[in-house]
Order: structure tokens, then sequence, then C-alpha cells
């Protein structure tokens, strides 16, 4: 297990396992959102099957939420300016499957 430890003043420290470590590949997400909590299902699809798997459900604050898009949006400038610009695919599907419908 390792620790990642927080440089600001207020220090914490977090553990992760070897499992957690290791991620989950996903390459498609489906955001719901009640008016308590944003649901994301991080999805794996594979190509020239129809069915796909959720493999990770992450429930968050509405506050958690806002913070996580902040958090993305700086991190994607930042890699933008070191590697350029990241082509949007915006609609595009991965293997060409129609969405999910996604419901709150």
């Amino acid at each position: 297990m390792q620790d990642i430890k927080n440089p600001s003043a207020n220090q914490i420290n977090i553990e992760i396992s070897d499992e957690v470590g290791e991620g989950i590949y996903s390459n498609l997400a489906v955001i719901t959102h009640s008016p308590a909590e944003f649901i994301i299902d991080f999805i794996k699809m594979m190509p020239g099957v129809p069915k796909a798997k959720v493999k990770s459900r992450i429930i968050l604050t509405p506050q958690h939420a806002k913070r996580l898009y902040k958090a993305l949006k700086d991190n994607v400038s930042k890699y933008e300016a070191m590697h350029g610009e990241i082509r949007d695919s915006e609609g595009e599907m991965p293997f060409n499957l129609p969405m999910p419908t996604a419901q709150a």
C-alpha cells in the first residue's frame, strides 16, 4: 500500500491499495444526477461486443462534483499547455455504438 501525501498546511495521509492503484480502464462515462448527488459510471466498451459493463461507479455530492469539474478543467489546461490541444471528439462514440440513455 502506498501513502500519498498532500503538501498543504493541513496535511492528510491518503492510502491506496495496490489493487486500486492499478486503476481500471474506461473509454466511456455516463453521468446522471439527482438533487442530492451526481453518479458517474465508468464503462469499458470492446470492439465487436454489443454489451458493455460498468467497471466503476462514483457517487458525489453536488459540491464535490463541481470541485471535480474544476480540477479536471485545470488539469486538461495544464496537459494541453505541455502536450498540445486534445482533439475533441464530441459526439463520437467508441466503436460507433449508440449512446446509453442516462436518467436522473
